[in-house]
């Protein structure tokens, strides 16, 4: 039926001279895919130091990644030479991640587990601050936002990101009620309330994105999969849904991987992820201190 579908969204067949995708093994990790679809956006360019297209990260920075996760921007920063400050309310996550780093790097780094609100560092600690799928998780943004606006250097780049509406409501219908309670997703952000928060804290907004259509439904499936099973992961993030998949989390990946080798599989990926993305990113910059003085 998926299939069906994405295949309506094809333009009518032409004559192509490319061949056809290699047949797709079962058991294909939906995470490997995410990551494939992540990069055609621009993310992780490792050769040109680029987390995403227009933040660079370089041995000179000193990386604050907020809300680190798993720590995909930290290792990321890590690999580029970068000194890195992370922090997340999880201790298993941040002593896990310290291992990686300590395992990975030799310049200073620090690990702290912290709600955010204060952060216990000092201000102007970073030269990029990175704070991705977080802010939705905030009862009051605003005062979180000045707090990350505070441990910027003048002129110190931000990667945010946030859930996108269109995504959030859609699996409102499906996911568990405690997904949309705290901690989990507490605030579902407009493009203009996003844009608004960033700029109301003073920075100056660089680039927007929006991204990630293949893991809406990814999580649907994945919702609609523990329905079926009859568990209840409480409201489960992304960052733990790990192998074994569902099947139908795999046969999504293999379908979307399919579309991506059409022709136009490009473009119409491009489509669909303006049409319900995931995730909306934003690129700022702190203003430098002249003009803050101003």
């Amino acid at each position: 039926m998926i299939r069906a579908w994405l295949r309506r969204l094809l333009p009518a067949a032409q004559p192509a001279p490319v061949a056809a995708p290699e047949p797709v093994p079962a058991g294909v990790s939906p995470r490997d895919i995410g990551l494939h679809d992540a990069m055609l956006d621009g993310w992780f360019c490792g050769d040109r130091g680029e987390l995403l297209k227009g933040f660079a990260i370089t041995p000179g920075d000193t990386v604050l990644d907020v809300g680190c996760g798993e720590g995909v921007a930290t290792l990321f920063a890590v690999r580029q030479g970068a000194s890195v400050i992370f922090t997340d309310s999880e201790h298993d996550k941040v002593r896990d991640l310290a291992r990686q780093v300590q395992a990975q790097s030799e310049q200073p780094n620090l690990g702290l587990v912290s709600n955010s609100l204060p952060l216990p560092l000092a201000d102007g600690c970073a030269s990029k601050v990175v704070c991705m799928e977080v802010l939705e998780h905030i009862d009051h943004p605003e005062p979180f936002m000045a707090e990350l606006v505070r441990m910027g250097r003048p002129g110190a780049q931000y990667l945010l990101s946030v859930p996108a509406p269109v995504g959030e409501h859609l699996q409102q219908g499906i996911a568990p009620a405690s997904y949309y309670r705290s901690p989990n997703h507490v605030q579902i952000f407009t493009p203009e309330r996003f844009a608004a928060l960033v700029e109301e804290a003073g920075l100056v907004i660089e680039h927007r994105q929006a991204t990630g259509f293949f893991w809406v439904m990814g999580m649907i499936f994945f919702w609609a999969s523990e329905r079926a099973a009859g568990r209840d992961l409480g409201g489960a993030v992304r960052d733990r849904i790990q192998a074994p998949y569902p099947p139908l989390m795999e046969s999504w990946a293999r379908t979307w991987q399919d579309l991506l080798a059409q022709p136009d599989g490009l473009a119409i990926k491009r489509m669909l992820d303006g049409f319900m993305p995931k995730s909306q990113v934003i690129i700022a910059r702190k203003p430098p201190a002249a003009e803050v003085a101003r």
